[in-house]
């Protein structure tokens, strides 16, 4: 029944931010939970996509949210916004699923910039109009950064993702990723490097 509600609901627009569906889950309203499903999904399923670039996985992660959502009920403070609060959940649950997957880290250095001994880039980097982040805000251009997001070696490309996309502050993502933060900016720094690398053929000569 629940899958099958979040299929329903990726279509749908999510309504303003809903709190008082929490206190109907709270004094047991049967249909508050399916209304929550179907204000919430959508985002959420977006969110998870991002993360795991696999649809069923994907899907999973949305499931399990609003399981782990319903479990907690009782621990959500009213003061919270509901799109906050699962929103961290389903992020919680997308990256459980990265850490099952026990994929092995690649390697980004071909993707960074290499120097010669003199000190001069091997191909020297053109100057953009635009950077890359702005770049990912106008709509048209989205489709061709987010694919070269997913070239990116799993593990930057979450880290991207986490920062720059889903905008989560620096030591929540640190604290999820279970790194350093200084860790953490260095893989955001080589991830930042290696996009532009991916970026650079189409942006070469070519008003984006």
């Amino acid at each position: 029944m629940l899958c099958s509600t979040i299929e329903h609901a990726t279509l749908s627009p999510m309504l303003a931010d809903d709190g008082y569906l929490v206190e109907r889950l709270r004094t047991g309203d049967d249909t508050a939970f399916e209304e929550l499903v179907n204000h919430h999904a959508g985002p959420l399923l977006a969110v998870t996509r991002r993360i795991l670039r696999n649809e069923e996985e994907a899907r999973d992660a949305v499931q399990e949210t609003f399981v782990a959502a319903f479990r907690g009920i009782s621990a959500f403070q009213s003061e919270s916004r509901v799109s906050t609060w699962l929103h961290r959940i389903a992020v919680n649950c997308a990256l459980m699923k990265l850490r099952i997957r026990v994929r092995r880290e690649a390697d980004v250095d071909a993707l960074l910039p290499h120097f010669r001994p003199d000190g001069h880039q091997d191909h020297s980097s053109v100057s953009w109009s635009e950077s890359a982040e702005e770049i990912l805000q106008r709509e048209q251009s989205c489709a061709l950064v987010r694919q070269c997001i997913d070239q990116l070696p799993e593990p930057y490309r979450v880290v991207l993702v986490l920062r720059d996309i889903e905008q989560l502050p620096a030591d929540v993502v640190a604290e999820k990723l279970q790194i350093t933060r200084d860790n953490l900016k260095v893989k955001l720094h080589r991830a930042r490097q290696a996009l532009r690398t991916l970026l650079d053929p189409h942006m070469r000569g070519a008003a984006l």
